[in-house]
């Protein structure tokens, strides 16, 4: 075949819209939900083994088998990378089964939540990013949108939940519902991270009631609607 004919569009050249490797050089190659995966579950496991301080993200790489620029391409920094595999993990929180109250719904989501905190690839490495995040305005706001804000589902699923029992009146005011669903979960993540993190206390099913009580009493709850 001559070269005039391949011109003429019967065997694309290079530079043209069919050649595959000029679509790439001009969007890009996707990111890959495998690699991701394996990089953030590598992080953990290096979390584990090496504690906050030792992690590199050349390790990251070897143990999830792919190249450092590839971090790089994903995630700027060790710390956006951690409160992304820390993320996750907060991810898998979930309501409880229906307990019957908002005691219960409560209590179980606290136990959940200690027991996360537990994990030794997030007690090494939770409180290092907060503090990293106090002098960093980029990294408080990543751990917001991937850490904080994903969780505030758990307030509004749970408050549904107890408006559908008749526990809670029906929010007339959203902004104002809003605001109440930001203290809710202020009051229980703080409490809950003070006494595993800081103080070193368990959180066991009796504290955990104690604390459910207490909130849904500040909320207002009333007994479950039976009829």
């Amino acid at each position: 075949m001559s070269r005039s004919t391949s011109a003429a569009g019967t065997d694309p050249g290079p530079g043209t819209p069919q050649d595959p490797g000029a679509a790439a050089r001009r969007t890009g190659r996707p990111r890959s939900a495998a690699a991701d995966r394996a990089i953030l579950g590598a992080t953990r496991a290096a979390l584990v083994e090496l504690g906050w301080s030792r992690l590199t993200l050349g390790d990251v790489a070897a143990r999830a088998g792919v190249a450092k620029t590839t971090l790089y391409r994903r995630w700027p920094g060790k710390n956006e990378l951690v409160v992304d595999a820390l993320a996750e993990l907060f991810d898998e929180l979930e309501l409880p089964a229906d307990g019957g109250s908002l005691d219960a719904d409560i209590a179980g989501v606290v136990l959940q939540f200690a027991a996360l905190l537990e994990r030794p690839e997030v007690r090494t490495a939770l409180m290092a990013v907060v503090v990293e995040a106090t002098h960093d305005d980029e990294l408080r706001t990543r751990i917001r949108r991937a850490i904080v804000d994903r969780q505030k589902r758990l307030v509004l699923q749970g408050r549904a939940r107890a408006r559908r029992r008749g526990e809670l009146a029906p929010d007339e005011d959203p902004a104002e519902a809003a605001r109440q669903a930001d203290l809710i979960f202020d009051v229980v993540a703080g409490t809950v991270v003070h006494r595993t993190l800081v103080s070193c206390e368990d959180v066991d099913p009796a504290w955990a009631r104690s604390l459910a009580a207490l909130v849904a009493a500040g909320l207002g709850a009333g007994p479950a609607d039976r009829t």
